[in-house]
């Protein structure tokens, strides 16, 4: 079986792909951004969909990019 990382490096020798997964850095880097803040904070995803006045699955969407 593949791991992750083998199947990434095999779809990114894709031109097209390749242009996709680069075109989304900036979106993938906000979502890391937010996981890192909450799990500092010692949040779950529930806690900060509390503080936020939404629910569990919107913080999940933004997290997921």
């Amino acid at each position: 079986m593949k791991t992750l990382s083998e199947v990434k490096a095999g779809l990114l020798k894709d031109k097209a792909t390749r242009e996709s997964y680069a075109a989304l850095e900036d979106e993938f880097s906000i979502a890391h951004e937010l996981i890192a803040a909450r799990l500092k904070a010692g949040l779950t995803q529930v806690e900060v969909a509390e503080r936020m006045g939404t629910k569990q699955s919107v913080i999940a969407r933004m997290e997921s990019g």
